[in-house]
């Protein structure tokens, strides 16, 4: 019985020597933070990207329509005739001071007219901007692809600009 107490105190001992006391132990501490923004907005201000009126001599060739200047220019083979082009203009609003970036849900659309499609690649005036206190307003232009003895008509369709924090 003598050994069985003398092993069980000796354990106990052992034992009592793995666990921490609180003099080895040691706490620090962090603080977590979280900085929510504001919510982009981004509303068209003038929502009409206009080619204006196009004459195509069968060769086929591009319709720019600068997204910074807003200059309309046509390719050899096809008259930038009659039309006020303009670029689209949109109003973006969010944490002033901190960079966006512009890009498109697609940059590519297809215009229709009827059965008859029209390519249009998209430009942005910037790829990035730093809001400002009100805002920041930006301009789409973009060029468009006629194909040689593209169908007549009067060519539309949707596009759509995506604006996120950088």
């Amino acid at each position: 019985m003598n050994s069985t107490l003398r092993n069980a105190a000796v354990g106990m001992a052992i034992a009592a020597l793995g666990f921490s006391t609180s003099a080895s132990a040691a706490t620090a501490t962090a603080t977590a933070q979280a900085n929510i923004l504001t919510s982009l907005s981004v509303t068209a201000t003038d929502a009409l990207l206009d080619f204006g009126t196009i004459a195509n001599s069968g060769v086929g060739g591009n319709v720019t329509v600068n997204a910074s200047t807003g200059a309309r220019t046509c390719t050899p083979g096809l008259v930038c005739t009659a039309g006020a082009p303009g670029v689209a203009t949109f109003h973006v609003a969010g944490e002033s001071g901190l960079p966006v970036a512009i890009s498109f849900t697609n940059q590519t659309i297809q215009l229709q007219s009827g059965a008859n499609v029209l390519p249009l690649t998209l430009a942005s005036q910037y790829s990035t901007l730093v809001l400002g206190p009100t805002g920041n307003d930006f301009n789409v232009g973009g060029t468009l692809t006629l194909a040689t003895n593209q169908a007549a008509g009067v060519y539309s369709g949707q596009l759509e600009v995506v604006v996120v924090y950088n």
